[in-house]
């Protein structure tokens, strides 16, 4: 039985190792998000490359990474010594909020029929803080990190400069604006179809369902194996459930953070995002305490380990189950 898992985690790994380019930044997102966040949000450099190296990310280019996500806003740093620690800055806080509430919860059981709509202007757009370093550009550029930005929050595309999502309430979308300083160059309102004809050709024309559908399909024949090894009752290793775990995570927020969570009502019978949650709720669940001890035997602070995992880390994925002693 060890065997099949070893085998199964390592096809993980080589799937992960074969995605060109390697997106290493990408994957310490992951790691500061599922794992360094809910435990005080601050790691050494040094435990960073430790964290990264099953995954065949070296130091060098864990040090370019990290490096990178600095200049991009996502993180700050502070030195002691020849030592190191990275830490989110308060962008990067709010976007992992933004990222957790939607990776680790399921998708909404009813629907009002109410769409929120954003109109972004053409004249008075700003060029947006980005995920990623963007050279300045034109007005019509701007617009398009925009979009860009708003397809990430889960938002269709209708038109050139509509764009529409079924369960974002205004005053939500207006704050995601703002956070993004939109808020001067874009008109939020909210407007029904009366009709589930109409509502399923917005939903034709904002979102590709078919794109969407092989993702997750793919996501879960790459977890499904590891998943079933796991039904036999055979524990992973601190060291293995951290691989699973993150790569888990990692595979499935790609997808999942492009999804609009759209409404059960709105979504074609047995929809393979459903399994896909499904699937990545029943596996971390399995996964998440081991991987926790292998965390706290390799990563730890300039002054020395790491907090215990917040209390709103055990209610993720519906809720999992606590150590003894743990608050």
């Amino acid at each position: 039985m060890p065997d099949r898992l070893a085998k199964a985690t390592h096809a993980l790994v080589a799937r992960f190792q074969r995605q060109r380019p390697v997106r290493a930044g990408s994957l310490l997102i992951t790691i500061f998000g599922d794992t360094v966040a809910p435990r005080g949000g601050v790691v050494t450099l040094g435990s960073l490359i430790q964290l990264a190296r099953p995954f065949g990310i070296t130091e060098r280019l864990v040090r370019t990474s990290v490096g990178r996500l600095a200049q991009e806003g996502w993180l700050d740093f502070r030195r002691s010594g020849r030592q190191s620690e990275y830490f989110l800055t308060a962008q990067g806080r709010s976007r992992f909020a933004e990222a957790t509430q939607r990776i680790y919860s399921e998708a909404p059981d009813s629907w009002d029929g109410a769409w929120t709509l954003i109109l972004l202007s053409a004249g008075k757009n700003a060029r947006l803080p980005s995920r990623r370093s963007r050279s300045p550009g034109t007005a019509h550029s701007s617009r398009q990190n925009a979009r860009d930005e708003l397809r990430w929050l889960g938002f269709g595309q209708l038109s050139t400069g509509v764009l529409a999502h079924p369960s974002r309430s205004v005053e939500d979308t207006r704050d995601q604006l703002a956070a993004l300083r939109l808020d001067g160059g874009a008109v939020v309102l909210q407007a029904r179809t009366g009709s589930a004809e109409a509502d399923r050709a917005l939903l034709e024309s904002g979102w590709d369902l078919a794109e969407l559908s092989r993702g997750y399909s793919r996501f879960v024949a790459s977890f499904e194996p590891v998943a079933t090894v796991l039904r036999g009752r055979a524990r992973p290793a601190p060291d293995q459930a951290f691989i699973i775990r993150t790569l888990l995570i990692h595979e499935y927020r790609k997808i999942h953070l492009r999804d609009p969570l759209l409404p059960r009502s709105l979504l074609p019978a047995e929809w393979i995002g459903s399994r896909a949650y499904q699937l990545c709720r029943d596996l971390y669940r399995e996964v998440f305490a081991p991987a926790e001890e292998h965390v706290t035997s390799t990563a730890s602070t300039l002054e020395g380990t790491l907090p215990a995992p917040s209390a709103e880390t055990y209610r993720r994925f519906g809720g999992l189950e606590r150590p003894s002693g743990a608050r």
